[in-house]
Order: C-alpha cells, then sequence, then structure tokens
C-alpha cells in the first residue's frame, strides 16, 4: 500500500509536516500530467511501416502487466481445452498448418513493433464450432476449428487472419483500450487525489481478466485490417485474399446486426477498404518470398475435435 500522504496531525491545529503536502503536490502533478498525456493524439512508434501507428494512451498501463495477464489468461484457455480434449496436438494437420503460416508472419513483426521481438509467440487450435481467432498481447494465438471448418479457409484468408489478429497485439490496442478505462477512470477520481496512483495498477489489474473477451473499436478493427494485409503480403500470401474471406464471413453471418449497431466495420466496408488499399499491397506480396509449402482446409464433415 502506499504511504499516508499526509503526515499525521497530534496536535490542535497544527498543520500537516512540509514533505507531506510535498508528497500530496507531486502525487496530484504526477495524476494531472498522466490525464493530460492520455488526451493527446495518438502517436507514430518508430517504424518504417506507416500503419504501425500506437495511442499514447497505452502509455496509461504496463506492457509488461498486460502480457502477465494475458499469458495466464492463454494458458489457462489452453488447460481447459486440454481438460476437454479439445486442444490441437501438435501433429494435428490444422496445427501444423497455423505454425508454418505464424512462422513466416512473425519475422516481420519487429519492424512494426521491436517489443514482438522478444515476445514467446505460440499457435494453438481449440477444438470449438465458433467462428473465432485471436491473438493476445505477448503473441499467444489461438484459431478456433469452427472458422478453418466452417469457411474452408485457404491459406492466404488463414493469413488474412493471422495477419489482422497479430495486428491488434502489434499496435497494442488491448493495452490502449484499457489505457483508456484507466485514464477515464482516474479522471473520474482525480477530485479525490488523495487516493493516490496506486489506484491504476489495481485498475489495470482488474482489466486483465477481460482480455479474452475484449471487443475492439471500429477504428482499431480497421487499423488491424490494414496492418495485417501488409504482414500477410511481406510473407508471401495474397492480399486479395481479405476479399473471398469477408464474403465468406458475410454467407455465414446472416442476420448479423448493421454496422452501427456493431463495435466491428460491416463485412461490406471491410472489402471496399481492402480493395483500396490493395494498389499499395500488391507491390509488396509480388516482392516477397513465397510460401514453399501449401495446406488445405479441413474436410467439410470432418468431426470438430482438434484432437480428432
Amino acid at each position: 500500500m502506499s504511504s499516508p500522504l499526509v503526515a499525521r496531525d497530534d496536535s490542535d491545529g497544527a498543520l500537516p509536516s512540509r514533505a507531506a503536502c510535498c508528497a500530496l503536490h507531486d502525487r496530484r502533478r504526477v495524476l494531472a500530467g498522466l490525464l493530460a498525456g492520455a488526451a493527446l493524439p495518438g502517436v507514430a512508434a518508430a517504424t518504417t511501416i506507416p500503419e504501425c501507428k500506437r495511442s499514447s494512451f497505452t502509455k496509461m498501463v504496463s506492457a509488461q502487466q498486460i502480457e502477465q495477464a494475458a499469458g495466464q489468461q492463454y494458458r489457462q484457455m489452453l488447460q481447459q481445452a486440454s481438460g476437454k480434449r479439445a486442444l490441437g496436438p501438435k501433429e494435428h494437420p490444422q496445427v501444423l498448418r497455423l505454425r508454418y503460416i505464424a512462422q513466416r508472419i512473425i519475422p516481420f513483426t519487429d519492424e512494426c513493433n521491436p517489443a514482438a521481438k522478444s515476445w514467446r509467440w505460440e499457435v494453438n487450435l481449440i477444438g470449438s464450432q465458433e467462428l473465432n481467432a485471436f491473438c493476445m498481447p505477448g503473441g499467444k494465438i489461438a484459431f478456433y476449428y469452427g472458422i478453418l471448418s466452417k469457411l474452408q479457409l485457404d491459406d492466404d484468408e488463414v493469413a488474412a487472419i493471422m495477419g489482422h489478429q497479430i495486428s491488434h497485439a502489434l499496435l497494442e490496442h488491448a493495452r490502449e483500450r484499457m489505457g483508456k478505462t484507466t485514464a477515464t477512470r482516474l479522471g473520474i477520481e482525480l477530485g479525490a487525489a488523495l487516493l493516490g496512483l496506486g489506484n491504476a495498477g489495481r485498475m489495470a489489474g482488474d482489466l486483465g481478466g477481460q482480455l479474452l473477451t475484449l471487443r475492439f473499436s471500429r477504428d482499431d478493427e480497421s487499423e488491424a485490417d490494414r496492418l495485417g494485409m501488409i504482414m500477410a503480403a511481406k510473407a508471401g500470401y495474397d492480399p486479395r485474399a481479405g476479399v473471398t474471406l469477408w464474403r465468406k464471413m458475410m454467407a455465414a453471418s446472416k442476420g448479423a446486426p448493421p454496422q452501427f449497431l456493431s463495435t466491428h466495420p460491416s463485412s461490406e466496408t471491410r472489402i471496399h477498404d481492402i480493395e483500396a488499399l490493395l494498389p499499395r499491397v500488391e507491390p509488396i506480396y509480388a516482392a516477397a518470398a513465397k510460401p514453399t509449402q501449401r495446406f488445405g482446409p479441413p474436410a467439410p464433415k470432418a468431426a470438430s475435435s482438434a484432437s480428432g
């Protein structure tokens, strides 16, 4: 716990000590500085890729703290899947496929975020029929069997999804959103600055439990789409696959709410944006070394279990 901000008053009418006043002033100054800094617009990271801009809100929460929380949640998820015999074994054809594609993308990630070079990347397959995939902070990737099987994705489409999810991690969108939440809570408590900055750490810790269910904003999703195309193209996967991917997603998402009711851009919007970016990304793809191995999707009527 943080030390008291004001010295104890043992005499009637005694003023707080000079040291205590200075401590109170310093904490208020730092708190105000954090809030002022959080209000600044996003700033670009030092990178050669223009799409790699990261928000200044990420500075509100420790990257190490977020990555540790993500690692713990990822381990718990794998343990639960393993207990249900729903964790794809390393020799599973789709696990081999996912890890091969990831190994082609990962070497380019530190061009966008230098921290990615030290991440302990992991790629796993979960035996669930959900249309889902994600990359948690620190490079923890998971694909659900359903997205591979139901959409019958080819390698280029898998790379489009993986590039998108990896881009969320590279752009530190989870850290940004938690930083925004922390800034908002600090703003509410600014009038009660005597609570001290220790609260910020507790807030960030509480938010760690939301990593598996975190929903990104439409802007975050669009940023990840653009950077994901570049990551996949650098790895030698056709960026035009984003168009076929989202057409498949449209067909599989009939009855989904319109864009203005969703945090995700509509599939039509994503297809339009992908097509608009193709002139920039296609030369990157043309210059890239192409994969030496190609894999197929699961058989359409294969068992849903990742271990089957």
